[in-house]
């Protein structure tokens, strides 16, 4: 199958921090991808990377084939990357700041997708508006639409639906599965691990710099098979004998790493002893979340 992105043995260094230690995958045409990790992992520097904002010290990544340093050109028409951060120019409305992005890539006439990407993102009411006059949430749209201006068979989302409402979620999500199911590739990074689960075939986590999962959402979900027990308890306090076992306190539950059921009854008995009363009590197989917060944790440690 064809490669869609390739990141060869990169590393880069910002002084002392080294942001990438090596990071090799590869991304196949026409998949919907989930790149994860925490704060800092280097995520966003990958992708400054694949856009030409920044450049490694050293190994390559390429798109379709080409080079993103020696190849620069042909690299930047096939993708199309939404950034975290919003900017925008204020002297413009909607419609020509897409036209203008139209412009960087020689296309003269392109009306028509204009009308279509702001009428799919539900920008259409706003074309003839400035773009200082919008919400943030119709300012990551625009983002998107610009992303998305050239059709690039390649889109790179990072953190699209950061601080936004969940119509926005919706609305380009639909779109975005559209243009996957003509063919598009997407890489996509977030901190909803819902969207992640929801949507991506397969997904990739960074940890300080290092690719520490790669794989099929189905097997890494499999492999990471054990059950996890959420207990709402009263007094709310986890006796100190179980923190080990803690994954994450959620809406005033504790999640519960269990990788045999037997350790359940231990688990009660723990808890009759320390005098804790169990409100409600749920086992459930692992979601992405859980199976994230498992990967970064080991990693740290």
């Amino acid at each position: 199958m064809t490669v869609a992105i390739r990141f060869q043995a990169v590393k880069k260094r910002f002084g002392a921090l080294e942001a990438l230690k090596g990071v090799d995958f590869a991304v196949e045409q026409g998949e919907f991808f989930a790149l994860l990790g925490p704060n800092g992992a280097g995520k966003t520097t990958l992708i400054s990377i694949l856009g030409g904002l920044t450049r490694p010290d050293s190994g390559s990544a390429s798109v379709l084939g080409h080079d993103v340093v020696s190849d620069y050109r042909a690299a930047r028409r096939l993708i199309g990357i939404v950034p975290q951060e919003l900017t925008f120019d204020p002297f413009f409305n909607v419609r020509e700041t897409l036209r203008f992005q139209s412009g960087y890539f020689g296309l003269r006439r392109n009306d028509d997708w204009i009308d279509e990407i702001l009428e799919r993102l539900g920008l259409a009411d706003k074309a003839e508006a400035n773009m200082r006059t919008l919400s943030g949430g119709m300012k990551r749209r625009v983002m998107v639409a610009q992303a998305l201006v050239h059709k690039p068979p390649v889109i790179v989302l990072d953190e699209p639906t950061a601080g936004v409402d969940v119509e926005l979620r919706q609305t380009l999500w639909a779109f975005i599965q559209g243009l996957n199911s003509r063919g598009h590739t997407i890489v996509l990074t977030t901190h909803y691990l819902e969207e992640a689960e929801t949507l991506c075939n397969r997904i990739a986590v960074l940890k300080q710099g290092e690719l520490v999962a790669l794989d099929r959402k189905q097997d890494l979900m499999q492999r990471h098979s054990g059950r996890t027990l959420s207990l709402r308890l009263e007094p709310s306090r986890l006796p100190a004998a179980l923190q080990s076992l803690l994954v994450a306190e959620r809406d005033g539950n504790f999640l519960l790493r269990l990788d045999d059921c037997a350790e359940l009854e231990t688990i009660l008995a723990t808890l009759r002893e320390a005098g804790s009363t169990v409100q409600e009590l749920d086992l459930q197989r692992p979601d992405l979340e859980q199976i994230f917060v498992q990967l970064t944790r080991a990693e740290t440690a």
